[in-house]
């Protein structure tokens, strides 16, 4: 499997190719884009994105944890977690990419 990383760059420098913003414009809407579905996530609501999935914030209870080198219980906070769901069509594009490198 790859090791690559797709990067902001990235993303711009492909609406820079496809779309044919200039640069700049490219890399200011993939500013703006993230930084909607941040603000979105930071105020509790979902962002779902058709064909690709969804990112939402849980809140998690407090509980008592181990750790699990001396087996200690230790006491976990309460905390937002951000989570993401994808949708059915990512999952089989991911398991279909997934069969063809198999060799």
């Amino acid at each position: 499997m790859s090791e690559k990383t797709l990067t902001r760059m990235d993303l711009s420098e492909a609406i820079f190719r496809e779309v044919g913003l200039s640069r700049n414009d490219s890399a200011q809407l993939v500013e703006s884009v993230l930084n909607h579905m941040s603000d979105a996530l930071v105020q509790g609501e979902q962002v779902k994105i058709s064909s690709f999935g969804t990112f939402s914030v849980r809140d998690k209870a407090a509980r008592v944890g181990r750790n699990p080198k001396t087996g200690e219980e230790v006491p976990i906070n309460p905390r937002r977690v951000l989570t993401f769901r994808p949708s059915h069509l990512m999952k089989e594009r991911v398991a279909a990419g997934n069969a063809s490198t198999k060799g």
